[in-house]
């Protein structure tokens, strides 16, 4: 935030010659104690109550210290004595800074620099009340005829500095970082190595992640004891920004170290404030937990305790907790950026989408332009914007059977609670040793909606055509499906679907359509491990049936990239076996080491790629070995296109029979072809 500078009118010598009297009360005013100075001069006026100068001093008096509003008054019965005075005309006009009346004190500024333009207190007082309005490229413009007056005058420079600073973060905010950058930069021709710069320089830097960079200024800022502490705590930001979270755990404890030997209260909320974060960065949440009731012991319904106690609930999924928190910070300060950001993104975690709206355009009210609000808004939009999907791929396998396929959907979000799709779905397959051959045509219209936060039912309705040699046949099919966390960090799928076997021409051909019951099931943890389990129960046409386990127990290895490794078994039995028509063993397990990894290859491509190894059993055949792979690049052309190539390979046996192996080769694009979500207009969420 830019300094308000407020310019003190000096009087001259003359006068203060011929005023010796007041002596004092010219030494009070210039050392800022504004009560003395108005009792002083308020006790003179009694014996002389016509001295213009101590009636000038008195309204600056007054003004000063904290009545700018009766100093305002007081001025302007001056001037009905003395109509013209430049003195009195610029301590009335600076009255109003006082009282940060700006816009009022704007038109009397300009006026009096018409009328007095080689004034150097007029030119600087206008120049202040500009850059109070945040005009600060006209501001700056008036300081430097300000200077050109009077070349060697601290306070027009120091007014230069802190205008250079408005400006800058004025750009930073519109992300014009070059911009701000060299604004900033110019600030040193005045004042080599100044600390205000230091610091927006290492801030503007951790914005635009060049975390080096900021590392660098940092240094540079540590002059001293405490200044150093302030920058051991910049540094462990910057680590963290650099995916460097055990060094700036490191870091961030020992600027604990350094600050408890010194004696300064808001330090040592900011070290623990920032240790308290490395702590939660590097997922050690008992320890952070411990660490924060200790310090709201000394430091009870502090915003930065209560933030950080909301920070802790997001990271542990406990978003609820995070919204109470949020909500203490809003009491204590309703502007607060913390507060008012940090609740939208914890309404968000909530899934409570139009709250979390409503809080980001709250904080834009506050802090017009913030990047961090903007790009919030833009992620909720994303979300709800209607999409266009296509994916196409080509399978085979070494059972001679090759397909091609693709599904094109489309989805409309009407609302933050319900949505619906409709897709088509084509495959061709065929047999290059029996010659068979078919095709699947499927039209499918979905429903989705979110009954409460965090509960969502889907229903997806239609029918599937299938054509062999001359015959065809049509079919219903359905799948709904009710998405739940009955819990914190737990998911829970209840399900059903009906479907027709489409995998080859053989079960095309058979028209078997399949009745799934299914559970699906993930427990996460705030250590790592995790736990999914998927139970289905299904019933086919032909009468048989089929009942499958899988269960998977995971560790997650990294964040950044995201690795996870972790043990899969599966377990799946049949009725009967009808094993020249499909694969129906009796029983049939598999267990398997998996990793799957997660990154970003830039900043607009990512990657994925996973792969499992183990042993299956059919029956009681012996064991075998089984190997599955896939990997995807895709990359983000724009924020409303995106191009996702794709290849996967099996030879596990459950995909249709034993010693089978099974390759696809596929390609997704995405594609919002609205710019914005149907509801935003109507919500006015702009």
């Amino acid at each position: 935030m830019i300094r308000k500078v407020v310019f003190l009118i000096l009087l001259t010598s003359s006068l203060l010659k011929a005023q010796s009297d007041m002596t004092k009360g010219f030494g009070l005013l210039e050392k800022g104690d504004f009560q003395e100075a108005e009792l002083f001069f308020g006790d003179y006026l009694k014996t002389d109550p016509n001295n213009k100068t101590a009636l000038l001093c008195y309204g600056r008096a007054v003004g000063l210290s904290g009545e700018p509003q009766k100093s305002t008054g007081l001025f302007a019965d001056l001037l009905k004595d003395y109509p013209g005075d430049f003195e009195i005309l610029i301590n009335y006009n600076e009255s109003y800074l006082w009282a940060k009346e700006y816009e009022q004190a704007r038109p009397l500024y300009a006026d009096l620099v018409e009328k007095f333009p080689t004034k150097f207190g007029a030119v600087l007082g206008y120049a202040n009340t500009l850059s109070n309005l945040k005009e600060y490229e006209l501001a700056l413009s008036w300081v430097e005829k300000a200077i050109a007056l009077d070349p060697e005058n601290a306070s027009a420079k120091v007014s230069r500095k802190f205008m250079r600073l408005g400006y800058a973060n004025q750009f930073v905010n519109n992300q014009q970082y070059g911009k701000g950058e060299q604004t900033l930069k110019k600030i040193f021709e005045d004042f080599p190595e100044d600390k205000d710069v230091l610091i927006n320089l290492a801030n503007l830097y951790l914005i635009i992640k060049q975390a080096d960079k900021a590392k660098d200024i940092y240094v540079r800022y540590a002059t001293t004891p405490k200044d150093s502490i302030t920058a051991l705590n910049g540094i462990a930001l910057a680590e963290h920004i650099d995916e460097n979270d055990k060094e700036a755990l490191i870091i961030s404890k020992g600027a604990t170290v350094k600050v408890d030997k010194i004696d300064d209260v808001k330090l040592t909320e900011s070290t623990y404030d920032r240790y308290v974060q490395a702590l939660i960065w590097n997922r050690k949440f008992i320890s952070a937990r411990n660490k924060i009731d200790s310090l709201e012991v000394h430091y009870p319904n502090k915003n930065w305790i209560l933030a950080l106690k909301a920070t802790l609930g997001l990271y542990t999924g406990d978003a609820k907790s995070s919204v109470e928190s949020y909500d203490r910070i809003l009491v204590n300060d309703s502007a607060s950026f913390d507060g008012n950001l940090g609740k939208a993104n914890a309404l968000f975690a909530s899934d409570k989408i139009i709250p979390a709206y409503s809080m980001a355009n709250q904080t834009l009210k506050f802090y017009k332009n913030q990047k961090d609000a903007k790009g919030f808004i833009e992620k909720l939009n994303l979300m709800h914007t209607p999409t266009i999907e296509e994916h196409a791929a080509y399978t085979f396998d070494n059972g001679n059977n090759v397909a091609f396929f693709t599904n094109t959907t489309v989805d409309v979000p009407f609302s933050t609670k319900f949505r619906t799709t409709v897709s088509y779905f084509f495959r061709t397959t065929e047999n290059s040793v029996t010659d068979n051959k078919a095709t699947s045509h499927v039209l499918l219209a979905g429903l989705q909606y979110k009954l409460f936060p965090k509960t969502v039912l889907k229903t997806v309705l239609g029918l599937n055509n299938s054509r062999f040699l001359d015959d065809a046949y049509t079919q219903p099919v359905l799948d709904i499906k009710l998405d739940m966390q009955p819990f914190k960090l737990q998911n829970l799928t209840l399900g059903y679907q009906r479907e027709v076997q489409s995998f080859n021409a053989e079960l095309i051909e058979r028209e078997i359509v399949q009745n799934h019951y299914g559970l699906n099931y993930n427990l996460g943890t705030n250590v790592n491990f995790g736990w999914y389990t998927q139970l289905m129960h299904t019933q086919q046409s032909d009468d048989n049936v089929r009942n499958l386990l899988f269960t998977s127990l995971y560790y997650n290895v990294l964040r950044k990239p995201a690795l996870k490794m972790g043990v899969n078994f599966q377990y799946i039995t049949f009725k009967d076996q009808v094993p020249t028509i499909y694969f129906s063993p009796e029983v049939y397990k598999a267990v398997e080491l998996f990793a799957d990894i997660r990154g970003n290859i830039s900043e607009k491509t990512t990657y994925m790629a996973s792969a499992a190894t183990g042993i299956q059993q059919v029956e009681d055949d012996a064991k075998t070995a089984i190997f599955r792979a896939e990997a995807s690049v895709q990359r983000q052309f724009s924020k409303r296109f995106s191009l996702n190539v794709y290849g996967k390979y099996s030879n596990i046996a459950s995909a249709t029979a034993a010693g089978f192996e099974f390759t696809e080769i596929g390609l997704k694009a995405k594609w919002l072809f609205l710019s914005k979500p149907l509801f935003h207009k109507k919500l006015n969420l702009d």
